[in-house]
């Protein structure tokens, strides 16, 4: 279905609602990035408030459903329930209930064959370590429940680290095990009625900042080798490093999230899909101190060798704010990224919306990436493209080893308030080829607002006009070379442009 909006009144309206909802998010993040009482019941409003302005202003623009995710084969009526309470855990914030949480997974792995079990945690505060899931395991949190990571490091076990990466992320050697980890598993679910985790992460940021860490810091919530995996109706706060990493695995959705790590916290990422395929993410909320969403296949000569690509990757109505980018692939893509589809984006106050990290070394691919629908406001550069990121993770990587990008589109964009629209810089020699720009039209303070180097590709309706490099027009020639870009050609589609040149009006409805 394709439908013909009125640009101008949609744009008006549109950014009036994300304004309102902008300027309110702002006005809360002094508490927000505090971890307090209060904080959660300030965020457990946000997707709600978010969801309703959204649905109002985009109702012409977009056919919503109640999820854009395909069902994943996974039960959430289990036949056996305990609570955290039942095994001793005391839940006043000072107690520590690692060995409860062990011993209540241990029990319930009894159930794992008889339809499986759910894990209840009451409202209260859990302190706990690390700790395993299961199969077959729903961990339910209600409503006033908090998990609460504990602040001694000897909590979090040093485990291996990722073949994909060949040592921690940040030291050579192993890294600490995330807070809620599994491996091996099948038929997870972590959710509850917006129950939240918090990694109390303070004190790993501190000992990043001061060089003083012995291994890579821990992510919130890792699963290694999963599948059927849901992550749904809670709340993620201070992540020691990256929140949500699901790592070589499938079938995995991820929605109604909220996730919010305090701005300047490093490389505290949101949701990190890593040689993953079959990932749905939808209808979440995230301010951090890194990317939002970033997609990784693993690094240089480790990647490569391990082989595993992220495929199958889709985003659909996300929200947020970061000191990076909003969605970013890399810069650890060794394994190659490909079929990304991202929709009704709205990045505010961030530094870039979306983002391409890649290096000479890296090899590896990132291809077919379809983004549409996005809204920006205070962004300082809309798309960043980096062929030269650096960073490796030893001196055995293969410097020839260069990285294909190609066939990226990116359509359906307004923005306000932003500083550069494009700073897209390839690889001498390694030119990143069929970029595509349609539908585009920013309000940019730069003189120069695109940068473009060792690019190729193709645009149209594009404001401010996009840099020589791209300025091939897509229709009719080109439209192959572009991704998923769907388009009819019929007397009442061929609109005029502000150049009198005829161009063929198009969106999707989705």
């Amino acid at each position: 279905m394709f439908v013909q909006p009125n640009l101008d009144n949609f744009r008006r309206n549109f950014l009036c609602g994300l304004r309102i909802l902008c300027r309110w998010l702002v006005s809360l993040s002094p508490s927000i990035e505090a971890s307090n009482s209060t904080t959660i019941d300030v965020i457990e409003k946000l997707p709600d408030v978010f969801l309703v302005l959204a649905l109002i202003c985009c109702s012409s623009w977009t056919v919503w459903s109640s999820s854009s995710c395909k069902q994943i084969n996974i039960k959430e009526v289990r036949p056996h329930s305990v609570s955290i309470t039942e095994f001793g855990a005391v839940g006043d914030g000072i107690t520590l209930n690692t060995k409860a949480f062990q011993n209540a997974i241990f029990y319930l792995n009894s159930y794992a064959d008889k339809g499986g079990a759910k894990l209840f945690v009451p409202a209260g505060r859990w302190l706990t370590g690390s700790f395993d899931l299961i199969s077959h395991l729903t961990l339910w949190l209600d409503k006033d429940a908090v998990i609460l990571g504990s602040t001694n490091s000897e909590d979090w076990p040093v485990v291996d680290p990722l073949p994909s990466y060949g040592r921690g992320r940040e030291l050579p050697g192993g890294r600490h095990r995330s807070l809620i980890y599994g491996c091996n598993l099948t038929d997870v679910i972590i959710t509850g009625n917006n129950g939240t985790i918090d990694g109390q992460g303070s004190i790993w940021w501190s000992k990043f900042r001061n060089k003083t860490l012995d291994h890579t810091r821990p992510h919130l919530v890792e699963l290694i080798n999963s599948t059927e995996v849901l992550i749904s109706n809670a709340t993620f706060l201070n992540s020691p490093f990256w929140t949500i990493h699901p790592v070589y695995c499938s079938n995995v959705t991820v929605q109604n999230v909220t996730i919010i790590v305090p701005f300047g916290s490093p490389n505290t990422d949101g949701i990190d899909p890593d040689s993953s395929d079959n990932v749905c993410i939808e209808d979440c909320y995230i301010s951090t101190g890194d990317d939002l969403i970033s997609i990784k296949s693993g690094w240089d000569e480790y990647g490569i060798s391990f082989g595993r690509p992220s495929t199958n990757i889709s985003i659909h109505r996300l929200t947020g704010r970061t000191t990076s980018a909003g969605i970013a692939i890399g810069s650890e893509m060794s394994g190659g990224v490909s079929e990304v589809y991202a929709e009704d984006i709205y990045i505010f106050d961030s530094k870039s919306a979306i983002r391409i990290k890649t290096s000479p070394g890296r090899g590896g691919y990132v291809r077919n990436v379809y983004i549409s629908n996005m809204t920006l406001i205070n962004v300082d550069i809309a798309i960043r493209f980096t062929g030269l990121y650096g960073e490796h993770p030893d001196d055995s990587y293969d410097r020839d080893a260069l990285p294909v990008i190609e066939r990226i589109t990116v359509v359906n964009v307004i923005g306000e308030n932003i500083k550069r629209a494009g700073l897209i810089q390839g690889i001498k020699g390694d030119n990143f080829v069929d970029i595509c720009l349609s539908n585009i039209t920013l309000n940019v303070s730069k003189n120069n607002p695109w940068n473009c180097s060792d690019v190729k590709g193709y645009s149209e309706l594009v404001s401010p006009e996009s840099c020589e490099q791209l300025n091939e027009r897509i229709f009719p020639d080109h439209v192959s070379n572009c991704y998923k870009l769907p388009y009819i050609i019929k007397s009442s589609d061929v609109i005029k442009s502000s150049s009198n040149r005829n161009k063929v009006a198009w969106l999707q409805s989705w």
